[in-house]
C-alpha cells in the first residue's frame, strides 16, 4: 500500500502561493507586438510587487487551485536566462527529461526516436532507489505550440495516471525581460477520480502527516497556518519542477561534462532553502541517487509496460 501511495503522489502537482487569487492591480501596456508575449508581460507587470516581495526569497510567485475532480496550478518566475537560452532549451523535448529527472520520484526520462521523437517515456516511484521495472509508467506527450521571437509556448500531456488519475498537463510560457532575464509561466494539472482522493487522503494521514505547502490560510483564533491536504502536494511539487528548471537553466553555464552534477546539486541546495515543505531525504543519499538513476537513463532501453 506504501508503494501505491509514493506512486499516487509522485506527480501530483504544480500549484500555490500567498493567496489564492492572482493580484489585480492594473497591468502595465506591453509594448511587444506578438499577442503571446503581449498578454504574458501584461501578467508579469500585474505580479511585478509580488515578484519583488514575497516569501520565497526570490522573483516567484505561486498560485494553486483545487475543485471537485482536478488540481492546477500555475508558477511564475523570473529567471537569470536569456530569452534565446529559455526557447531553444524548451523547444526540445529531450530538455524535459533533463528537468524531470531532477525530482525524487522520476525515476527514469526518455525521448522516443523518428516519429516518436516528441513522446515521452517517465517512470515515477519511490523517492529512495529502486528499479525501473517497478515504478509507474507515464507516457507523455511533447507540444511545442509557439516558437517566435519574443514568445514561446511548449506543453506535456499524458491522458493516463497512476490510481484513477488522468488527463496530467503541464504548460510552459516564456517572454524576454530585460537585462538577460525571462519570465516563465509553468502550469500543471490533472483529474482525479474517487480512488485517488482516497489514496491522497491516505498517505497525509501516514507518510505525508505533517506536511506542508506554502500559501498561509486563516486558522482558528485569527491564526494562519500553512495550507495542507492535496494544495500542499501540489504546493511542494509545483517548487521543485520549478527549481528543477532553474537548475537546468543554471547549469548551461558549465562544461558539459560538469552540467549534470551542477543541476542535482543546485536542486538539492534550492530545496533545501524551503526545508519545511520541501526537505525529503540527505544530500548525499540523493546525489548518489540521482548519478545512478541518470546513468541507468543514458543506457536503458525501457519498454512501455502500462
Amino acid at each position: 500500500m506504501k508503494f501505491l501511495l509514493n506512486l499516487a503522489f509522485a506527480f501530483l502537482a504544480i500549484v500555490a502561493s500567498p493567496g489564492t487569487a492572482l493580484a489585480a492591480a492594473a497591468p502595465a501596456a506591453s509594448t511587444s507586438a506578438d499577442p503571446g508575449a503581449a498578454k504574458l508581460l501584461a501578467l508579469h507587470a500585474a505580479l511585478t510587487p509580488r515578484l519583488v516581495r514575497n516569501q520565497f526569497g526570490r522573483p516567484l510567485a505561486l498560485q494553486s487551485l483545487e475543485t471537485s475532480n482536478r488540481v492546477s496550478g500555475d508558477v511564475y518566475a523570473e529567471v537569470d536566462a536569456p530569452f534565446e537560452t529559455v526557447r531553444k532549451s524548451f523547444a526540445n523535448p529531450r530538455t524535459w527529461c533533463e528537468v524531470l529527472i531532477l525530482h525524487a520520484n522520476t525515476k527514469y526520462c526518455q525521448t522516443g526516436a523518428g516519429a516518436d521523437a516528441n513522446r515521452l517515456s517517465v517512470r515515477i516511484g519511490k523517492k529512495g532507489p529502486q528499479n525501473i521495472s517497478e515504478a509507474f509508467a507515464l507516457a507523455f506527450t511533447f507540444r511545442l505550440n509557439a516558437n517566435r521571437a519574443e514568445y514561446m509556448a511548449a506543453s506535456l500531456s499524458a491522458p493516463v495516471g497512476p490510481l484513477g488519475t488522468e488527463d496530467y498537463q503541464f504548460e510552459l510560457q516564456a517572454v524576454p525581460l530585460d537585462g538577460k532575464k525571462s519570465f516563465l509561466r509553468l502550469r500543471y494539472s490533472y483529474a482525479f477520480g474517487g480512488a485517488a482522493r482516497l489514496a491522497t487522503q491516505g498517505y497525509l494521514a501516514t507518510g505525508g502527516r505533517g506536511k506542508v505547502g506554502f500559501t498561509r490560510v486563516p486558522g482558528g483564533a485569527g491564526k494562519t497556518h500553512y495550507i495542507g491536504g492535496m494544495r500542499g502536494v501540489a504546493e511542494r511539487n509545483t517548487m521543485r519542477y520549478y527549481l528543477a528548471m532553474e537548475s537546468y537553466l543554471g547549469s548551461l553555464l558549465q562544461p558539459r561534462g560538469r552540467q549534470f552534477s551542477s543541476r542535482i546539486e543546485h536542486w538539492f541546495d534550492a530545496t533545501e532553502q524551503y526545508r519545511m515543505q520541501l526537505h525529503e531525504m540527505d544530500r548525499a543519499d540523493y546525489l548518489s541517487m540521482k548519478k545512478s538513476e541518470y546513468a541507468r537513463q543514458q543506457s536503458a532501453v525501457v519498454s512501455d509496460t502500462r
